[in-house]
């Protein structure tokens, strides 16, 4: 009886300490593998939506299958990831299979080979300096390594911020996925050399400003050397830079250099429509990738990325782009992300922003990058249209025709900050909307609410409109006030304040804070009714006191305003 008993315990015992060895061999072989490559995929079997929200959290989701979580670890996440005690195998790595480097710079312009770093940095410049009319580059920042990250922009007079969308391409954050490096490298030259010789380009660049950057990640691209070599996911931090975004559902995020050089870059521009391209599956993923949750115009999101997959489906081989609902898909419904550039976007700046996975490879290899430009080329022009459609207009102060910073939004429609804002420098706005008709209601400090009724958008055309906003201290109702009258008061940014006429001329201004220490000292001119502006968007919140004094005449008057912050 106690042989019976001993053996399988003696064989339970075996396969315990078998398994343990597994685990432990496994464990020693994930961590070498990073060490070698600097990544590694892991594969946990199950598609538990707790999980998967969870894990997202925590590591980096490559992607999900049907029955599986894919799990990209770097040096940053792998012990953590060990000491959880997950079940998993290690995924074969396809390395650089098929991967060919340019071997001059006339070789990597015909956009069938990837182009060392240096090569990248010289094709940019060609581009700017080949046609400078039509084109500028500049840089939205530098690596962790100090490489540059280079963006072109794209314009009829690329030189001048004309009143016109801007719109944004941008590829490879993760920088193992190497299909949009090309592709918007060849895309700028497409737009270049053809500005002249096809008229669905020539009225891009005429009518929008666009802005191309072909590799978000170079530290991740060219981890190695100067050649793409052995390229990783992450940054040379070890961070995922697309979970790296600011996020309502994600806390205690160490922000990257990247992706501070990003978000001023984005913050600077507000992109009116934008797209930024990756590979590992084959599909359009538009907001939110968050939540469940739908997007005000969800109905248009589908229709631009239901759009882009169509096109796509008639010019190329059969089974692309053809996963999950045939191409396009909500992220969330997919798998949740957070800290994601596209929700980023489109939830703080109030832009519109989607993901296309361009290719099942995670690094194409050179014999595929010409059929990706053809299966997504016409996808790439047609997406760039949408922001030629919809309504664009500007809002004006109604007494002196100056432009307004103000809210645009859809009562009853817009929400999760899905509405824009017009530019606090000229007054334009572009709302994109599905064909229907509209009432838009405008805010503004210092002014009346004011909706515009009946506004029809019309598929595929433009609708031009012009909203002029009331004071809501009308400057015709105070032609020669007894002392300053300013407005907002309180005010944040622009306090207006319209003079009593004896003080009008050149007039000396001197803010005063409540200590009585002068904090501005200035001269300006008014010989009108119209008010003058008092910049305090730098001063700390607070009460001061405004003197005004007549050069000439040496009257004076003053006043108090409050700045609120």
């Amino acid at each position: 009886m106690l042989k019976k008993i001993l053996i399988p315990l003696l064989i339970f015992s075996f396969l315990a300490e078998w398994c343990y060895s597994q685990n432990v061999s496994n464990d020693t072989k994930l961590r070498g593998i990073i060490s070698e490559k600097g990544q590694a995929e892991v594969v946990i079997a199950g598609r538990n939506r707790l999980a998967i929200d969870r894990l997202t959290r925590i590591y980096s989701i490559r992607s999900v299958k049907e029955k599986s979580i894919h799990i990209l670890l770097s040096p940053l996440t792998v012990e953590r990831f060990i000491a959880e005690g997950y079940d998993y195998k290690i995924a074969e790595s396809s390395d650089n299979k098929g991967v060919i480097s340019s071997a001059n710079l006339t070789e990597a312009m015909e956009w069938d080979s990837y182009p060392s770093y240096t090569q990248y940095d010289s094709i940019m410049r060609s581009l700017a300096s080949s046609y400078p009319s039509l084109c500028m580059l500049d840089t939205i920042g530098t690596s962790i390594n100090g490489r540059l990250v280079l963006v072109l922009k794209i314009s009829d007079n690329c030189k001048v911020d004309e009143n016109e969308p801007e719109v944004f391409y941008s590829s490879s954050i993760h920088g193992d996925e190497t299909a949009g490096f090309i592709l918007m490298l060849r895309l700028s030259e497409y737009l270049l050399k053809n500005y002249s010789l096809n008229t669905r380009v020539k009225n891009l660049v005429d009518n929008l400003e666009i802005w191309i950057n072909p590799l978000a990640n170079p530290d991740g691209t060219y981890r190695s050397s100067n050649f793409i070599i052995s390229p990783v996911r992450f940054n040379a931090n070890g961070y995922d830079l697309n979970r790296n975004f600011p996020d309502p559902e994600a806390q205690g995020v160490t922000r990257q250099k990247e992706t501070i050089d990003m978000m001023s870059f984005l913050a600077e521009h507000r992109f009116a429509l934008s797209a930024n391209f990756h590979s590992g599956e084959e599909v359009v993923n538009y907001p939110w990738d968050r939540w469940s949750a739908e997007h005000a115009d969800n109905n248009w999101f589908y229709m631009i990325s239901r759009a882009w997959a169509d096109t796509v489906h008639l010019h190329s081989r059969a089974g692309y782009m053809n996963y999950l609902d045939n191409g396009v898909t909500k992220g969330y419904d997919w798998y949740p992300i957070y800290g994601g550039r596209q929700d980023y976007v489109t939830y703080t700046l109030n832009g519109r922003e989607i993901t296309v996975e361009l290719d099942n490879n995670f690094i194409t290899p050179t014999s595929d990058l010409n059929n990706i430009w053809e299966y997504n080329y016409r996808s790439l022009l047609g997406y760039l249209e949408n922001a030629t459609y919809g309504i664009r207009g500007q809002v004006i102060d109604a007494f002196n025709s100056e432009p307004v910073p103000a809210k645009v939004f859809i009562e009853g429609h817009d929400i999760d900050n899905s509405h824009v804002y017009s530019d606090t420098l000229t007054g334009f706005f572009t709302r994109l909307l599905l064909p229907g008709s509209y009432d838009l209601t405008f805010t503004a400090e210092g002014y009346w609410d004011t909706t515009v009724s009946d506004i029809t958008v019309i598929h595929r055309e433009r609708t031009d409109l012009t909203v002029k906003m009331l004071p809501d201290l009308n400057p015709v109702d105070t032609t020669n006030p007894a002392k300053p009258l300013f407005y907002p008061n309180p005010g944040s940014i622009l306090i207006k304040a319209i003079l009593p006429e004896k003080i009008r001329g050149t007039v000396n201004i001197r803010l005063f804070n409540m200590t009585g220490k002068k904090v501005s000292d200035y001269e300006t001119e008014t010989w009108d009714r119209n008010p003058i502006k008092l910049d305090v968007g730098r001063l700390p919140a607070g009460i001061y006191f405004a003197v005004f004094t007549n050069k000439e005449t040496k009257h004076l008057c003053s006043g108090r305003i409050v700045i609120i912050r």
